[in-house]
C-alpha cells in the first residue's frame, strides 16, 4: 500500500503530461496518530502493515455498525459489542441471529492492538482475519462475505468511503477486513482511576490500596502488565461448558494438555462486562472471588497457581470486598461513555 502511495504522485504526473484533460485523483488519507499508553506492551506486528488513517478507521466504524453483515440484515458487530459494556455485551453467552446462542461469552474488544491473540481460544493471531469468524457462523451472523459485499456494493455512501479510504470504490474482503481492523486498533482504553493514579492526578482510597495490595500477592501473576492480562492460556478450573464443540485452547492446537484452557482476560472495565468466563458461569465478581476461595474443579492440566494451592485461592470476605474495589479503578468512564 504504501509503495502504491508513494508512485502515484508520479503516474498522475505521467499522465498529466500525455493528456492535457487528465484530472489527478485527490488521493488523501493521511494516518491518525495513535497515542500508545505508557508502560503498555509491544503492539501486534499487524498494525504496522495496516496502520488506522483518517477515512479507513471511518470506514471500519460504519462497517462495525452494519446490520446486513448477517443473513437477515438484524445483526451486526456492534449488536454484541456494545460500548457501555466496554464493547462486550451482559449476556451469558453471544446471541446471534433469530436468537440463536453461541459457544462462548461475548469478549470485550478493548487495547486489540496490543494482543497477540484474538477471540478466547487464541484462534487468530491478527485482527485482520478475524472478522469473517462472525460473519460465517451460524450461531452468528450466518452469512458470507460476498453476500456482505452484494449487499453493500452499490451503496453510495460505501462508495464514497472505499474511494477515499483505497483510492477507488473497489469493494474487497481485505478491504472489509482491513477496515474494522482500523477502527478496532483505535479502540484503547487507559484513562481509568487506576491510570490516573500512575499518573499522580488522583489517590486510591483506603479500601482500593488494600484491594491493590492483595491483587498484587494473589492475582497479579496472570493478570499482569498494563493489561492486566499476561495473554496466556490456562485451565483455571470453572465450570466447564459441556458442549461437544468446546475444547477451549485445544480446540486450536489439538494439545489436549490444553483442553479447557483460555485466554487470561483483561480487568480493564471488568466492572462493566458481566457476566463472566468463557460461557458466562458467574454474574458477579463476587462469584469469581468466592469460587476461588471455596476451591475450583479439579483437572489434570490445572492451572500451578492452583493446583499448587489446594485447588484454590484463600480470600477473606475482607480481602474479597477490597479486591472488588481496587478493581473498579480500571473502569474507564470515557472509552465507555458511562
Amino acid at each position: 500500500m504504501k509503495v502504491f502511495l508513494k508512485i502515484l504522485p508520479f503516474l498522475c504526473l505521467l499522465a498529466s503530461c500525455s493528456n492535457d484533460d487528465y484530472e489527478p485523483i485527490v488521493y488523501d488519507n493521511p494516518e491518525l496518530s495513535i497515542n500508545i499508553p505508557v508502560g503498555f506492551p509491544e503492539l501486534n506486528n499487524s498494525f504496522y502493515t495496516n496502520k488506522p488513517t483518517k477515512y479507513g478507521v471511518a470506514l471500519g466504524e460504519k462497517l462495525f455498525h452494519e446490520k446486513r453483515f448477517s443473513a437477515d440484515n438484524t445483526i451486526s458487530c456492534a449488536s454484541c459489542h456494545i460500548q457501555s459494556s466496554a464493547f462486550a455485551d451482559n449476556n451469558v453467552q453471544a446471541i446471534g441471529i433469530e436468537g440463536r446462542v453461541g459457544l462462548r461469552n461475548t469478549p470485550p474488544i478493548q487495547n486489540l492492538a496490543f494482543m497477540r491473540f484474538y477471540n478466547w481460544d487464541g484462534s487468530k493471531l491478527s485482527l485482520e482475519n478475524q472478522p469473517i469468524v462472525p460473519i460465517i457462523t451460524h450461531e452468528e451472523m450466518d452469512s458470507s462475505i460476498l453476500e456482505v459485499i452484494g449487499k453493500i456494493q452499490n451503496d453510495a455512501s460505501y462508495k464514497e468511503l472505499f474511494q477515499k479510504t483505497f483510492g477507488d470504490e473497489n469493494i474487497t474482503p481485505e478491504r472489509i477486513y482491513r477496515s474494522i481492523a482500523q477502527y478496532e486498533y483505535t479502540l484503547i482504553s487507559a484513562n481509568s482511576k487506576y491510570d490516573k493514579v500512575k499518573r499522580n492526578e488522583a489517590t486510591f482510597t483506603e479500601n482500593e490500596m488494600q484491594g491493590y495490595q492483595v491483587f498484587q500477592q494473589k492475582c497479579a501473576s496472570c493478570h499482569s502488565t498494563e493489561l492486566f492480562t499476561d495473554q496466556s492460556f490456562r485451565n483455571i478450573g470453572f465450570p466447564i461448558n459441556t458442549n461437544s464443540n468446546e475444547a477451549g485452547r485445544a480446540r486450536v492446537t489439538g494439545n489436549m494438555d490444553e483442553y479447557m484452557s483460555f485466554r487470561v482476560p483483561s480487568l480493564r472495565n471488568v466492572e462493566y462486562t458481566a457476566p463472566y468466563g468463557s460461557f458466562g458461569q458467574f454474574a458477579t465478581l463476587k462469584d469469581v472471588l468466592d469460587y476461588f476461595d471455596n476451591g475450583v474443579i479439579e483437572t489434570d492440566n490445572l492451572d500451578p497457581v492452583f493446583k499448587n494451592n489446594g485447588n484454590r485461592i484463600p480470600l477473606t470476605e475482607q480481602e474479597k470486598e477490597h479486591l472488588i474495589s481496587f478493581m473498579k479503578t480500571l473502569s474507564d468512564v470515557e472509552f465507555t461513555g458511562h
